[in-house]
């Protein structure tokens, strides 16, 4: 996760990221778009590609670069608990959740019935 971090922590290489997603581009498209030199766009993707976010092949004489999400799955995965709430905060989303599908099922006569009898019979 760390290679992962820190590749995306330049800018540049965000935006390179951005540009490869659902397309493939060679380093000279990508060059285009940038006010640097073709050979700081290359390190900039042999440092997303050593980080696994970036896929290269060889196609013909053209080397196209693609975006591989599966490589962001860690650190999306850490962002997720950091987000989650922790202790009264996860049991009180639990509680409204609950009390909101209470109150759905509340506007829906024929629902609470049906559930009444399902909850008997178990």
């Amino acid at each position: 996760m760390d290679e992962v971090t820190s590749a995306i922590a330049d800018p540049v290489r965000r935006d390179i990221l951005m540009m490869l997603r659902g397309t493939a581009l060679t380093a000279g498209e990508i060059a285009r778009h940038f006010p640097i030199s073709r050979p700081a766009i290359s390190r900039h993707l042999r440092v997303l590609r050593e980080s696994g976010l970036v896929h290269d092949e060889l196609t013909g004489t053209r080397r196209l670069y693609r975006l591989d999400p599966a490589a962001l799955a860690e650190l999306a995965e850490w962002i997720a608990v950091l987000r989650a709430p922790v202790g009264w905060g996860h049991r009180l989303d639990a509680l409204e959740t609950e009390v909101r599908r209470t109150r759905r099922e509340r506007a829906q006569p024929g629902a609470a019935r049906h559930r009444d009898r399902t909850e008997d019979t178990a």
